[in-house]
């Protein structure tokens, strides 16, 4: 057993724990830059974790093989932690909007973290399970934070009931895969799947495994939460389940299905070209008509998530790099979109797109950060949502020669393309020509939320404008599965 390989995971429950416990002597006006503690530690892990084997300085297994660090898991684990760097800048920013328990919030942020480590690195089917629970469980919990907010609570009871329906669905396919095999580790059941692939009871526990994952990622038909949840849940919270907790989600499908389960997988190309194509025209053709832009983001989400399921259904290791390097890119575009909402409309109760009226005259930078962040997420050069659409697509067509199914769905990944350029470019519409501004009064802004923009800004223009790095190493991370 190598415990060492999980010193990343552990240093990240310490230093949840030691801000759940400065709660209790630090005064409350200094509450706040907790975040900043928080934020601190987790950019010197991140720096530990950029050698070439990531903070423990090796690869290899632990637990008996059920905990795994390879290239794969590093991947992920930085994107993790980036993606929680940013969010803790937001909620620094937004705790104003939380009337109580402000260290808790942010040690909740981080225990969410760490079950997103241990997501990248699971090995087999309980770990998968207990890392999934710590995600959602702390979800449950920031979900609700704002408990003054009607539409917070309602949001967390959506999450709540929706997410222990897909555990139950998780755990009964576990019970399923484990009874008819014998086998929970990855490795193993990749030795043994072959044997079962046309065993009924085998391929439901499978299905089921795959309906809890696909809650994860908002993957239809198990998206229904998400307009509500995205809506109501406070904005850090938001962003953080929009790109931690789907990246998670995606981790553990790779896992699944290239690792545990590779020649079952290789039989379900038509499933998977069905579910993503459906994603994208349900989540672009539901945006449509939405007024609120947290909500329009929820819909948007699963559209992404139907992007991001074509590397998956194109069953090759360059559909799998184009997947690693668009969440990367979407990272940075739907961080930089929801730090707008958290400073634009703090003190709103409704993120209504109207209420972005004027906002280029207010702050030039908010105006210009949610504009760029709705220009990649349309898929527009030169910014990451291009190239990293242009990766995914060319992936499907490559596979186009063996199924003509392929060519259907790259020509639907299109036409969903073509769709979203109406609703994103409605919101910059609304930024820089509404002539309805409520509001023209300037908004100030803290360094910090200059500095956290203008990462997002520089990620989105690096990743589209310089992308072969960062390609060589989703690629890298990607070969780990076969």
């Amino acid at each position: 057993m190598n415990a060492s390989l999980m010193s990343l995971e552990i240093c990240v429950l310490a230093l949840g724990m030691v801000l759940l416990l400065a709660d209790f002597w630090m005064p409350a006006e200094r509450k706040k830059f907790l975040a900043y503690v928080a934020i601190t530690a987790l950019s010197g892990l991140f720096l530990l974790s950029c050698g070439d084997k990531g903070l423990s300085g090796s690869f290899g297994t632990a637990f008996h093989g059920a905990f795994v660090e390879d290239g794969l898991a590093l991947f992920f684990k930085r994107l993790f932690l980036a993606a929680a760097i940013l969010v803790l800048f937001m909620s620094a920013e937004f705790s104003d909007r939380v009337a109580a328990g402000v260290a808790e919030y942010y040690s909740l942020m981080v225990f969410a973290l760490s079950g997103m480590l241990f997501a990248a690195s699971a090995n087999d089917l309980a770990m998968l399970f207990v890392s999934i629970e710590l995600i959602t469980v702390t979800f449950y919990v920031l979900t609700s934070f704002q408990r003054n907010r009607l539409v917070s609570l309602e949001a967390g009871v959506k999450y709540l009931i929706f997410g222990a329906s897909s555990s139950a669905f998780l755990v009964f396919g576990i019970a399923l895969v484990w009874g008819t095999t014998g086998r929970i580790n990855f490795d193993q059941l990749a030795a043994v799947a072959g044997q079962f692939a046309s065993n009924k009871l085998f391929l439901t526990g499978v299905l089921f495994v795959l309906v809890g994952i696909g809650f994860k990622i908002a993957a239809f038909p198990f998206q229904m939460w998400t307009p509500d949840v995205y809506q109501g849940a406070p904005t850090p919270t938001t962003a953080f389940l929009a790109v931690g907790s789907k990246a998670a989600g995606f981790v553990l499908l790779l896992r699944v299905l290239f690792t545990a389960l590779p020649a079952v997988t290789k039989h379900w190309a038509d499933v998977l070209i069905v579910v993503s194509a459906i994603n994208i025209l349900y989540g672009n053709l539901c945006a449509l008509p939405q007024q609120n832009l947290k909500r329009l983001l929820g819909y948007s989400s699963i559209a992404h998530a139907g992007y991001l399921l074509l590397g998956v259904a194109a069953l090759s290791v360059s559909g799998q790099a184009a997947l690693l390097y668009y969440l990367a890119g979407y990272l940075f575009t739907v961080v930089a979109a929801f730090i707008v909402i958290a400073l634009a409309m703090r003190h709103l109760e409704n993120e209504d797109i109207s209420a972005l009226a004027g906002l280029h005259q207010r702050s030039p930078m908010l105006a210009a950060t949610l504009a760029l962040a709705m220009v990649s997420l349309a898929g527009i050069p030169p910014l990451a949502g291009f190239f990293g659409k242009f990766l995914l697509l060319t992936a499907v067509l490559q596979q186009g020669a063996t199924n003509p199914g392929y060519y259907c769905l790259a020509f639907t990944a299109l036409v969903g393309i073509v769709i979203s350029l109406y609703y994103y470019f409605g919101v910059i519409r609304a930024i820089y020509w509404s002539k309805d501004a409520p509001d023209l009064s300037p908004i100030s802004l803290s360094g910090a939320a200059k500095f956290s923009m203008a990462v997002c800004i520089a990620g989105m223009f690096w990743i589209g404008l310089f992308p072969s790095e960062l390609l060589n190493l989703a690629t890298a991370a990607a070969s780990a599965l076969k």
